[in-house]
């Protein structure tokens, strides 16, 4: 039975993080759901992704409270350095 994976992007609304999306598209991966979060600035904005509008959420402290199988940092450090620390407590960081 295959599991059902749960995937957070973060900097999805910049250059790098749409770059991720079209590559994730191309590859069609099943059994995934995604998350997607970007600063305050975009949050609240619609991201069109493996044919249907995501919104944007903001990321912050407790944005890694729900849990993730995987994230997939693409913004820039100083927007995720605390936040990438706490996913270190939260199982997500691996060698």
């Amino acid at each position: 039975m295959p599991t059902n994976y749960k995937v957070a992007i973060v900097g999805a609304s910049g250059l790098v993080g749409r770059t991720v999306l079209k590559v994730l598209e191309e590859r069609t991966l099943p059994h995934i759901s995604y998350t997607l979060f970007a600063s305050s600035k975009s949050a609240g904005s619609k991201i069109r992704f493996l044919g249907k509008d995501y919104i944007i959420c903001e990321l912050n402290e407790k944005s890694f409270d729900k849990h993730f199988d995987y994230a997939i940092f693409c913004a820039r450090r100083k927007y995720i350095s605390k936040i990438c620390f706490g996913c270190c407590f939260k199982g997500l960081c691996s060698n």
